[in-house]
């Protein structure tokens, strides 16, 4: 900062040096003729004007522009700005349905959160330096590198330009990975670029873009990772999503439909909202249905469930549209098909069992099922192998027997346990009680076993990830597991079981319940897929669909909701695996002479809660990491003497070019 004499002596320059153009004026005598004279006279009048002067002076006005560039840098004029600390910076962006919300206003107006996210990362590429290297992690159920490290910032802002959102469930575990796996490479990128940004081991900054609807990630440490969370979101935004829509037919009406939906209300206070029921395009129904809100006295009851019945419909696309003015459009609607019926393959294969026999002939099971009886002696047959190796059944139910291979298909054993030896039986329970049954399961959502007597059963262990379906004061005695793409299902006590004489008798009361014949109907319909008799699997966004069709082609093609056409090949499990799912809406199967819908919907209460996380942290192995709302950078100081420096050195070389050039004197 210059004193007050300095500010004096700059001052009187500028008036210096135009002084000094006013004294340099020299006349020199020259002879010419007379009529000349007088007009070089009244010119040199004009000359000696003030302002003909000035304006006639380039070297003037540039020696003022040196001294007004020096007088600036002198004063070191700057302003304060955000920087980013560090170098290296990888940006974490949500993208997934909740990220759809459009709560956020900017310049343009109403803005999704995704659309606002995109902005504060190209206000943070804004406070980056030359030479700064940064890249962009998307994540949604799954984590996609949108772009790897680059000092390139056009690069990087195309690529965000490019980040399009999706309608898929939140996983943070797999961006939080897959950015500490990136975090520190010995090289990305081709080495003939010169691009040397990410060839050092270095620590980098991490900005997460996120509502922060997620679960916590456990067993992760961070390492060189520095994180800094951004919300994004709109505190106290209410949604009212559909988070169910199934269909199924008529238990004793197989041309009857019933609907089935279920609404849940995330804001506090109550609604009422109108739905419209679509068949086919064509408007048939509309229902109100009144929500409570989440600070109801009775916590968990912000839900409601409406019904809908549908007489004679074969086949046909459902969609229910939902009025109510939300932030979240992509739960506002939801679909459902109804395939026509398609009779499916069950062998049976036991020693003895008249109930279960009994139950798997009647009207109904035939009308859902083409069901084949066999003794044990069929499973060293050839025929019998070939047909399970293929997949030629959809389930094979074994009864107090087993085979020597898994066969490809889905199972139910019955007092017997798979042989791929994850399953185990456990201790024998004694006129086992039940005391829990899995209702959200569909094998038991109609089942009433409250009156079911059982003589002796085993305890049934299933394996990793099996969900225990009937548990009883020592253990569960029916459960279910997964078995590459199929299900196998163990019951541990036998309908029939021999005494030691050889005498057969009942070791259960069940086939005397109502619930026994319903038991059979819902082991056909889920565990050997009877398509139309109940609604489709629900699909999420991204998730892969599988199709199970023993005797279907090659190939099927599948068109998307949006017009687009894929090829599916049949694997070795007799199954079709199709995974682009991430448009919401109906797909159609085909395969030249029939068709299969199946219908692909959100159905997640974690993303239809939009309610942002605000003024909280974000557990991350062990360490909790505060949310922000505010973008995160350094406040710097920046300084432009330099730049002026510069700028009075062109000046003053133009100068000294023009003076040498005598263009003017």
């Amino acid at each position: 900062m210059l004193h007050g004499w300095q500010w004096l002596v700059l001052g009187l320059v500028p008036l210096a040096i135009v002084a000094l153009y006013f004294l340099k004026l020299k006349r020199q005598p020259l002879e010419v003729p007379s009529t000349y004279l007088w007009r070089k006279s009244i010119e040199d009048l004009h000359v000696n004007s003030l302002w003909q002067r000035l304006r006639r002076s380039l070297l003037l006005w540039l020696q003022l522009l040196l001294l007004l560039l020096i007088a600036m840098a002198l004063l070191n004029p700057s302003w304060r700005a955000t920087r980013l600390g560090g170098n290296r910076f990888i940006f974490v962006i949500d993208n997934s349905a909740s990220m759809n919300a459009e709560d956020m206003v900017n310049a343009a107006g109403k803005a999704t959160r995704l659309t606002v996210a995109r902005q504060r990362v190209e206000q943070l590429m804004d406070a980056m330096r030359t030479g700064d290297a940064a890249m962009i992690i998307s994540f949604s159920d799954t984590a996609n590198v949108v772009k790897e490290f680059t000092t390139d910032q056009r690069d990087l802002r195309r690529a965000l330009d490019g980040l399009q959102p999706t309608s898929r469930r939140t996983s943070f575990s797999g961006a939080l990975r897959l950015a500490a796996g990136l975090a520190n490479p010995g090289r990305i990128g081709n080495p003939e670029d010169e691009d040397e940004a990410a060839a050092d081991a270095l620590p980098a900054k991490m900005f997460v873009f996120s509502d922060f609807k997620l679960p916590e990630v456990a067993d992760f440490s961070l390492g060189n990772l520095d994180p800094q969370l951004e919300m994004v979101g709109q505190p106290g935004s209410v949604n009212v999503g559909i988070v169910n829509f199934s269909t199924r037919r008529h238990p004793q009406r197989s041309d009857q439909v019933q609907a089935l939906a279920r609404l849940e209300n995330f804001g506090p206070q109550p609604v009422t909202v109108t739905l419209e029921l679509f068949l086919n395009g064509q408007s048939i129904d509309v229902q109100e249905a009144r929500i409570p809100g989440e600070d109801a006295a009775d916590p968990g009851q912000n839900f409601a469930q409406v019904a809908f019945t549908l007489d004679d419909v074969e086949a046909g696309v459902l969609r229910l549209v939902s009025d109510y003015p939300d932030a979240l459009p992509v739960d506002d609607q939801a679909w459902a098909v109804v395939n026509p019926p398609r009779r499916t393959r069950v062998l049976f294969v036991s020693a003895g069992n008249t109930a279960f026999e009994q139950a798997l002939r009647t009207s109904k099971s035939q009308e859902l099922a083409e069901v084949r009886f066999a003794a044990p002696d069929i499973l060293g047959r050839e025929d019998y192998r070939r047909e399970a190796a293929a997949g030629r059944y959809d389930l094979v139910i074994y009864d107090r027997c087993q085979p020597q291979e898994m066969p490809r298909c889905n199972t139910l054993w019955i007092g017997r346990l798979p042989m791929d030896g994850r399953w185990k039986f456990g201790n024998r329970i004694d006129l086992p009680q039940i005391i829990d049954t899995e209702r959200t399961h569909p094998l038991m959502q109609l089942l009433d076993l409250g009156n079911l007597d059982i003589l002796e059963s085993l305890e049934v262990q299933p394996p990793a990830g099996g969900t225990m379906l009937i548990e009883s004061q020592g253990g569960a005695i029916f459960a279910l597991a997964p078995r590459e793409g199929f299900e196998d299902a163990v019951l541990g006590f036998e309908f029939q079981s021999t005494d030691e004489e050889g005498k057969d008798y009942y070791n259960t009361n069940w086939p005397r319940r109502r619930s026994f014949p319903v038991f059979v109907q819902e082991v056909i319909h889920h565990l050997a897929n009877s398509e139309g008799k109940r609604a489709s699997a629900a699909v999420a966004p991204g998730q892969t669909y599988e199709l199970h069709w023993p005797e279907g082609p090659d190939q099927l093609a599948i068109t998307a909701p949006d017009g687009t056409r894929f090829t599916v090949r049949r694997n070795p499990q007799n199954r079709y695996s199709f995974s682009q799912t991430d448009q919401l809406g109906v797909y159609q199967v085909q395969d030249g002479q029939s068709s299969h819908r199946f219908a692909v919907n959100l159905f997640d209460p974690l993303e239809s809660d939009i309610e942002p996380v605000a003024g909280e942290a974000v557990r991350i192995g062990n360490v909790q990491v505060a949310v922000s709302s505010k973008p995160q950078g350094q406040v710097a100081r920046i300084e432009v003497w330099k730049l002026l420096a510069l700028l009075g050195l062109g000046v003053l070389l133009l100068e000294w070019y023009i003076y040498n050039r005598r263009v003017y004197v």
